[in-house]
């Protein structure tokens, strides 16, 4: 487009300049033309000894021929032509175009001279002028078009041989937007096409990293599930079976009291002794249970839970102040969410009673309409955790890892020193809640 209108605004400029060019010509063949007729005129009429005014100027008119730019006409005083210029032969195979003619064509200048016996006309004549600008005109405009094809031409080679690794670009974009994650693309030559491709790989190697950190964080979903599903078995297993065996232990030892209580004092002695151990166990056994599955979680539900969980913590730690706050309205949240945050918040207790030392531990968790925020907070000594090793130490790791596998956020605000002890925030959105 750029090089059309250049072609376009330069016939424009050559027009008018070849325009202007032929006025001038043909204006001042005119003058001369005329300088010299009436020079004739003027010697013949004061010489008559050459005859008629008229037919001395047909006389010279014909030993002078052709006469450029100029159209002489010569009658006599009955309107009988006596002398007609010839055409121009000049370039005379040309035949310029009427749109041409009409655009270069200066206006059509007339002088007359009347003389004895005769009338002299001469008329401006641009013919031959415009037939030698349209031969130059022709041959600027076939010239400008082979240019003009020729500069396409090594555009469109060169922009194919420069855009040619946008097909590979547009490739690779395809093959990821398919799920080929292990595309790459190679260095290129030119700069900018070099970091579209580094940064295409980029993006390539970031995805891959999130796919492989979801597929694990759903390896992780599942590896809780599992062990969700092994606690709920091993818990039904020790409180159907070895609950049972347990209650009969206490039984038998409880009949072997009552029956030698007064015979044998020291055999009474002895199984009043197993029926005490027979009640340690068996509370040992629910402590396991409700360890391994609370089973507080399928009847009453989620805060009922948590307030259950507080207050044995509470009983064990007497001098330990911890508060549960609820606020909001908690619908039915799902198996899932519900073990995952009763899993959080006691590794949360259990690691501000064993670590930080913890007086005082609060926990808050609010319901609102895009989802679920937990905080747990301390008073304890606070923490690093850049520099936990959590190779050693899995809790903070393993509550992470439930956030994350619930599309959630996890975050650890702590200042050791501080006397701020550590504060878990844990955010879950509505679809996961």
């Amino acid at each position: 487009m750029l090089s059309l209108a250049f072609l376009l605004a330069a016939g424009i400029v050559l027009v008018r300049d070849t325009r202007d060019s032929i006025r001038e010509r043909v204006e001042a063949a005119m003058r001369v033309t005329v300088q010299l007729l009436d020079t004739v005129i003027v010697s013949s009429a004061m010489n008559p000894s050459l005859g008629p005014t008229h037919y001395v100027l047909q006389d010279f008119l014909k030993s002078l021929g052709y006469v450029r730019s100029s159209r002489i006409e010569l009658y006599d005083y009955s309107n009988t032509p006596l002398y007609i210029s010839p055409e121009s032969t000049f370039k005379s195979e040309i035949e310029p175009p009427k749109w041409f003619v009409k655009l270069v064509s200066p206006k059509v200048e007339t002088v007359t001279r009347r003389v004895r016996y005769g009338i002299l006309i001469i008329s401006s004549s641009a013919e031959g002028s415009v037939r030698e600008a349209w031969s130059g005109f022709l041959q600027l405009i076939v010239m400008g078009s082979g240019f003009f094809v020729l500069l396409n031409l090594l555009v469109y080679g060169l922009l194919s041989h420069a855009l040619r690794p946008v097909q590979q670009i547009l490739r690779a974009i395809n093959q990821i937007e398919q799920g080929d994650l292990a595309t790459r693309l190679p260095k290129f030559p030119l700069p900018e096409f070099d970091r579209i491709g580094a940064s295409l790989n980029q993006m390539a190697l970031s995805l891959d990293a999130e796919r492989q950190l979801e597929q694990n964080r759903q390896l992780t979903q599942l590896i809780q599930q599992h062990i969700e599903d092994e606690r709920r078995s091993l818990a039904r297993e020790l409180h159907d079976e070895l609950g049972q065996y347990v209650t009969a232990i206490k039984t038998f030892a409880v009949a072997i009291v009552n029956k030698t209580r007064d015979k044998t004092p020291d055999i009474a002695a002895n199984a009043q002794t197993i029926v005490a151990a027979a009640n340690h166990i068996y509370d040992g056994m629910h402590n396991i249970i409700r360890q391994l599955r609370p089973a507080a979680m399928d009847n009453m539900g989620l805060v009922e839970t948590l307030r259950d969980m507080v207050a044995g913590y509470q009983a064990q730690h007497a001098d330990l102040n911890i508060q549960l706050q609820v606020s909001g309205q908690f619908d039915p949240l799902g198996e899932n969410v519900n073990i995952n945050l009763y899993r959080i918040v006691q590794e949360a207790i259990n690691n501000a009673i064993k670590h930080a030392h913890a007086q005082s531990i609060n926990v808050h968790i609010v319901s609102a309409p895009d989802g679920l925020q937990l905080t747990i907070a301390d008073d304890g000594v606070g923490m690093q955790p850049e520099l936990v090793d959590q190779t050693q130490h899995f809790g903070l790791l393993g509550m992470r890892e439930r956030v994350q596998a619930l599309q959630g956020q996890f975050k650890i605000v702590s200042e050791p020193g501080a006397g701020r002890g550590t504060t878990l925030d844990i955010r879950l959105p509505l679809q996961a809640a």
